[in-house]
């Protein structure tokens, strides 16, 4: 379970970014996030996996033994070790590319084993298995041994679900995971996020309220960084108007997309970024 309380952030000059926001969500629930853009949605979930801290409020996560702490007031040491049970699906997939399916499954968990092992890539067979396992949920086993780089969007998408269930942490978080996926992928990519709510709480920001009244057990709705909606992930077209304004037109009538089912990608992290995992 995790259990958000008023968390509240501004910018130098006193503009509140988050004004209060609250809620929480147990095992079971897949939870979407909405809202216009600037609203607070991605800062919200960045709170709440602890890469940023909100000057007030708390985010207190109860995990499987029912242990519960609180992220904005960890240490160092103890940030690093609640976010090891911390599950991210990126809009970017964040993979690296010049390494397998199966090597990128891998490196989630290159945080929770020791150090000489992780200098020295250091996976036993077991580990292994389990990662073929979390490609096999996926149906990505067929191209484990492919180079991440020559994979398209969805297949990458894939991987990186595959990655985070092989952490088996206590919380899915997806930062906008649909953002550079054609619709066809974009309903694959939900139906194999839906049910690993069933094994921990999952929550996920979304430009699709489609998709989030298809897949998801609930909604939030964050606008001008305070919390307007939380229930049914079924909204009427009056409820729509008052979360997104004028940008709703955009939301029903998006522009062409470009992308498509098997073509590459948008681009990827840098070398520099890969260098931070091997």
């Amino acid at each position: 379970m995790i259990e958000v309380r008023n968390i509240s952030k501004s910018l130098p000059g006193g503009r509140k970014l988050l004004d209060g926001i609250s809620f929480t969500v147990r095992k079971g629930e897949f939870v979407g996030i909405l809202g216009p853009s600037g609203a607070g949605k991605t800062l919200t979930l960045r709170c709440l996996n602890g890469l940023m801290k909100p000057d007030e409020g708390s985010v207190l996560l109860t995990d499987a033994e029912g242990k519960t702490q609180d992220i904005c007031r960890a240490g160092k040491t103890k940030l690093r070790m609640m976010r090891q049970k911390i599950g991210v699906i990126f809009q970017g997939y964040h993979l690296i590319r010049r390494l397998t399916a199966l090597d990128n499954v891998l490196v989630g968990r290159l945080g929770q084993i020791s150090t000489i092992r992780s200098l020295f890539y250091g996976f036993t067979e077991k580990e292994a298995e389990i990662a073929m396992q979390a490609l096999e949920k996926v149906k990505m086993t067929h191209l484990s041994t492919a180079q991440v780089g020559r994979l398209s969007g969805g297949e990458m998408q894939r991987v990186a679900i595959a990655r985070a269930i092989f952490q088996a942490p206590d919380l899915l978080l997806a930062d906008e995971p649909l953002s550079n996926l054609d619709p066809s992928n974009a309903k694959v990519i939900m139906k194999l996020i839906q049910p690993l709510a069933q094994q921990m709480p999952v929550i996920g920001v979304f430009h699709q309220p489609d998709m989030t009244a298809r897949y998801c057990t609930r909604v939030i709705a964050i606008k001008d960084g305070r919390v307007m909606y939380d229930g049914d992930p079924v909204l009427s077209h009056g409820q729509l108007a008052d979360i997104y304004g004028e940008e709703l037109r955009q939301i029903e009538q998006p522009a062409p997309s470009i992308i498509l089912s098997g073509a590459p990608a948008a681009p990827q992290p840098p070398e520099s970024y890969e260098r931070n995992f091997i």
